[in-house]
């Protein structure tokens, strides 16, 4: 088992979450975030997000989903526990989940605010 693959502490577990990660919390053996969307459209695009970056990290959490919100649950199931490689996927899913195009001064501007069509994550603030 590499260092990656070592199941960290409890203590551990809560310093990373507060590290970065303070929508994320540890919870019977799992850290988990919860997603708020606007509908079932913009749940499957999340659900797609995460799919593709577990898939490309090749580590594969668990997710649960209803009509406006999308639960992903992260453990490393070879270690019985939480590693790096659980924090690794979980920054990078906040990462591209929370970006906010319009907000970062670019020419990607995002979605159109005020028009319910096409309301997609509700981001945190």
């Amino acid at each position: 088992m590499t260092a990656r693959e070592t199941a960290l502490t409890e203590a551990e577990i809560q310093q990373r979450l507060q590290d970065g990660l303070s929508h994320w919390r540890y919870e019977n053996g799992w850290i988990r975030r919860t997603y708020r969307t606007a509908s079932w459209k913009a749940t499957l695009m999340v659900i797609n997000t995460v799919g593709h970056l577990a898939e490309a990290a090749w580590h594969h959490p668990d997710i649960t989903a209803s009509y406006a919100w999308v639960e992903v649950r992260l453990q490393t199931h070879t270690a019985k526990g939480i590693t790096e490689k659980d924090f690794a996927l979980a920054r990078m899913i906040e990462q591209v989940v929370q970006w906010q195009p319009g907000k970062d001064g670019g020419p990607l501007e995002g979605t159109p605010s005020g028009d319910q069509r096409f309301a997609y994550v509700k981001y945190d603030t």
